[in-house]
């Protein structure tokens, strides 16, 4: 696990803000998934993936983004707009270290919820 160390200026004082990664690991489904996807939603994956690293898995500002109905921890969004929809499903495995399992990857038609 990677920390990161951001110096903050502010009204003449320094603040040292830490900020721990998160870990993503991909199901060995998923990443077969992910590599069939086009190009352009799979960069879209990897800045969706960027960001729960560094922010964690709850990432309000992407499309459809929501807890899936009924499960605790686990959540989705899509990836882009029209047809075909490509959705990323995730869930977070153990919140204590910091670790998240994504476990689909592709079309929302074939999406398992």
């Amino acid at each position: 696990m990677s920390t990161i160390y951001v110096l903050l200026y502010t009204n003449k004082w320094y603040i040292l803000w830490l900020m721990s990664n998160w870990q993503i690991w991909f199901t060995s489904g998923a990443e077969k998934q992910l590599r069939k996807l086009p190009q352009k939603i799979r960069d879209s994956a990897n800045a969706l993936r960027y960001e729960i690293e560094l922010l964690g898995p709850i990432r309000f500002g992407w499309k459809n983004f929501g807890k899936l109905g009924g499960e605790e921890n686990k959540y989705h969004c899509h990836l882009n707009s029209g047809r075909p929809t490509y959705v990323i499903c995730w869930k977070v495995v153990d919140k204590k270290l910091k670790i998240i399992e994504v476990y689909y990857a592709g079309t929302h038609e074939k999406a398992p919820y």
